[in-house]
């Protein structure tokens, strides 16, 4: 039985669901010993290691030829800024949070299409956008007395990360998935070195330099998986695959750290995931409607 374009898009973002999760719980715990600008740059730079194989003087060549060079390089900048923020904020706040407060990325979007790119913005998207930023607050609880100023790192991440998305499913439409992955792993790599060069130190034992090397290795192929699930089907109907991440992060870290999250992660969780079905719907249509005419 073949599977269709769109359904291998949907089960390519799945996977990265399942590798972040992996990734983000080996952040997490290896934050215990290690700085996070550190492992932000040993993640990415044995991400790097491991896709120079399947890149190859082909592939080498196609990314130094990309037409889209500089929104490459704005993208990374975007990007890097993201994994900053991200990897303090995984050392700070339990991953079930983070996670959850991430994936207010798509509402950024929208809010950014709007103001910096004067697209046009239906009521509908911005009301969902207004009820997925209420579910963000349910979760980020400023009233509880567990609340944690570093829970705002998740947030400014996704907001960095949500038009580091707008250019890569741009370039997407030019660059095949190997590109975009290289590009966003060579130019982080001095990038983070700079961040956390002061913090760099070897790690002297065998367990943290195995889970560093499972980072790397997860990182790149999620990040590969991520670009392919764009270059093979559209956002709007990926998007729903993407909410599983929650759940896979949230089993990730109650194996791991028997992290068990309170009840308002799921209210809020469930008004984020509704807006951004909403705003996806109202893509697509209007999609659909621009192909007819």
């Amino acid at each position: 039985m073949k599977i269709s374009t769109q359904l291998l898009g949907g089960l390519f973002m799945v996977i990265a669901g399942i590798l972040f999760a992996v990734s983000n719980t080996s952040v997490q715990y290896l934050s215990q010993t290690l700085d996070p600008s550190a492992i932000a740059f040993f993640q990415y730079a044995l991400a790097f290691i491991f896709i120079i194989p399947f890149l190859g003087i082909k592939g080498s060549k196609n990314a130094i030829n990309s037409k889209h060079r500089l929104l490459h390089f704005v993208r990374v900048a975007l990007s890097v800024f993201g994994v900053q923020l991200w990897t303090y904020g995984l050392a700070y706040v339990p991953i079930w949070q983070a996670i959850a407060l991430v994936m207010l990325s798509p509402l950024f979007t929208t809010i950014g299409s709007g103001i910096f790119l004067k697209e046009d913005v239906s009521k509908a998207r911005y009301i969902a956008t207004l009820v997925g930023l209420f579910g963000g607050f349910i979760i980020l609880s400023p009233w509880s007395d567990d609340f944690n100023l570093y829970a705002f790192l998740p947030i400014t991440a996704a907001i960095f990360w949500s038009f580091a998305s707008l250019i890569t499913k741009y370039t997407s439409k030019d660059d095949n998935p190997l590109t975009i992955v290289a590009y966003l792993l060579v130019l982080l790599l001095p990038v983070n070195y700079l961040f956390g060069y002061s913090h760099i130190l070897i790690p002297s034992d065998t367990t943290t330099w195995g889970i560093l090397i499972l980072l790397g290795i997860v990182t790149a192929l999620a990040q590969f998986a991520i670009a392919k699930s764009y270059n093979l089907a559209d956002a709007s109907f990926v998007q729903p695959f993407d909410h599983l991440k929650l759940p896979f992060n949230v089993l990730a870290g109650w194996l791991v750290f028997g992290y068990l999250p309170p009840g308002e992660l799921w209210i809020g969780a469930l008004l984020i995931i509704f807006a951004v079905t909403i705003v996806s719907r109202v893509e697509k249509n209007k999609k659909e409607i621009a192909e007819q005419l």
